[in-house]
């Protein structure tokens, strides 16, 4: 039996959100698969939480709030959040956007709960606070198909110190003058036409069975919203797609792979971009040390960045170093998300472009040739590598990582001298394409078509970084034209 974890919200309102709990563990779905569902309460207060919601008041406070509850609730591994509050669902889409598991959607639930027994153009009055009313809330889920009426200003009175008061519903007065202020606020929507009542604060589930009785169309909230979300636990959530990326390895190719990025992503504001989260790790060990001298093992260190960056919510990992993805298929079993694999991805970009008839020439740190990764992602594919001779090898390694090489944080003078000397070997050798296959090589010679040789003829260059970053913004469009092709039945279903 496949089970769910609710994480609940009820810091915002006490009473209200032990009141959504109730209605959740007494729901028809709960009490009929009770193994099925499991339930946080977090009841961790909000510092304001008996401050009236008046039409200026700031909900910075709040947004921090909910979204560190929210993150509290993640780490716990729930697998949706309820949150029990009219005024922090005006923001929900912005916490939403931060977080990798659905809030689900209060007003959603209420909509189709209303469709469901309203007749379009029916005219339905809310009772809310005046922070809710003024925010266009309920003009934006019921507009399209319904008339809206608020109470009056004497009746909107009544309702904030029904709701705030000294004898309101927060500080526990279920009866009395609470329940009297929102019968005048009811009776004033009635006469204007309400054909349901509907909540815009969940303190009014508390008393909704005694308006009921007294005559009012007053929908309960609280036990709406819980039959939704225990009902509607299957709907696929628009998760932004996040990039994680393992840096430091080496620090100045990671900056080049983010700049790649943003430079093959097409955008025309800053929000078009990819989300990204790096971390900068240089302290992994030496990956070409390790293959060819058994030096520290980087194992280890590359397999907690992947997995904090899998914490942090990437949607799939890229590590821009070659030589690393020689440990890839050791740490991917233990991932839930994808590693693109650059190598893969770089062969089958040069099959594409180029075929499979002429021969293409590597050059690489000697751990990654050591490893043979590249080797084998280009024979599956029916492509032949060659590498420099031992002599030409070592012109490369000392681009790399000689005294005034790359990672030195040299690009001009002996360590391009030392690349250009590999380059032409590879071409007099037969090469027509070549692999700049450490990430920091792109930095002294970027990639190119018609890279010009002494003897007047040109090769290919092809920058890994590059095929990596693109087809890393390939990724996240599909996973954007995906989402925008889902229908808003489904959006709701979170």
């Amino acid at each position: 039996m496949k089970q769910h974890t609710f994480g609940v919200i009820g810091g915002l309102g006490s009473l209200a959100g032990a009141d959504l709990f109730f209605k959740l563990v007494r729901s028809e779905p709960v009490l009929a698969e009770q193994d099925a569902f499991h339930f946080l309460f977090e009841q961790h207060p909000f510092r304001d939480v008996r401050a009236p919601l008046n039409a200026t008041c700031s909900m910075t406070a709040r947004k921090l709030y909910v979204f560190q509850v929210c993150q509290s609730l993640v780490q716990r591994r729930v697998g949706s959040i309820l949150l029990p509050c009219f005024a922090s669902h005006t923001f929900r889409e912005e916490l939403q956007n931060e977080l990798t598991i659905p809030i689900v959607d209060m007003m959603a639930a209420l909509r189709r709960h209303v469709d469901g027994i309203a007749t379009k153009g029916a005219t339905l009055g809310v009772v809310a606070s005046d922070f809710v009313r003024q925010s266009g809330l309920f003009e934006r889920y019921f507009a399209d198909r319904y008339d809206i009426v608020y109470p009056g200003g004497l009746d909107q009175a009544f309702v904030m110190s029904a709701i705030y008061g000294n004898d309101g519903i927060k500080a526990g007065k279920l009866e009395g003058h609470a329940v009297e202020h929102l019968v005048h606020a009811c009776e004033g929507l009635r006469e204007r036409g309400a054909e349901l009542i509907l909540p815009g604060a969940t303190e009014l589930s508390l008393v909704c069975q005694a308006l009921q009785r007294r005559g009012y169309p007053v929908l309960d909230g609280n036990a709406i919203y819980a039959e939704h979300a225990v009902s509607f636990t299957a709907g696929r959530q628009r998760r932004v797609f996040k990039l994680g990326i393992v840096g430091g390895v080496g620090p100045a190719a990671t900056v080049d792979f983010m700049d790649k990025v943003v430079r093959n992503t097409p955008a025309s504001r800053d929000q078009d971009h990819i989300k990204m989260v790096v971390e900068q790790n240089p302290q992994i060990p030496d990956r070409t040390a390790h293959l060819l001298h058994q030096e520290a093992d980087p194992t280890v260190g590359l397999y907690a960045t992947c997995k904090r960056l899998e914490s942090e919510g990437a949607s799939a990992i890229a590590i821009p170093c070659n030589t690393a993805h020689a440990f890839v298929q050791d740490i991917q079993p233990y991932l839930a998300i994808p590693i693109v694999n650059m190598l893969t991805e770089t062969i089958a970009f040069i099959r594409a472009q180029y075929g499979t008839v002429r021969p293409v020439g590597l050059l690489a740190t000697s751990g990654t040739i050591a490893s043979r990764v590249y080797h084998e992602a280009a024979q599956a594919a029916g492509i032949a590598l060659m590498t420099p001779t031992e002599e030409f090898q070592e012109h490369v390694m000392s681009a790399i990582y000689g005294e005034h090489g790359v990672k030195a944080g040299y690009v001009e003078g002996t360590c391009r001298d030392s690349l250009r000397a590999a380059i032409e070997h590879l071409a007099l050798s037969g090469a027509k394409v070549i692999i700049l296959g450490c990430t920091e090589l792109p930095l002294i010679y970027a990639e190119t078509k018609a890279f010009a040789l002494a003897n007047g003829k040109s090769v290919v260059l092809v920058d890994p970084t590059a095929v990596l970053a693109r087809h890393c913004v390939g990724l996240a469009q599909s996973q954007d034209s995906h989402l925008a092709g889902e229908t808003s039945s489904e959006c709701a279903s979170v």
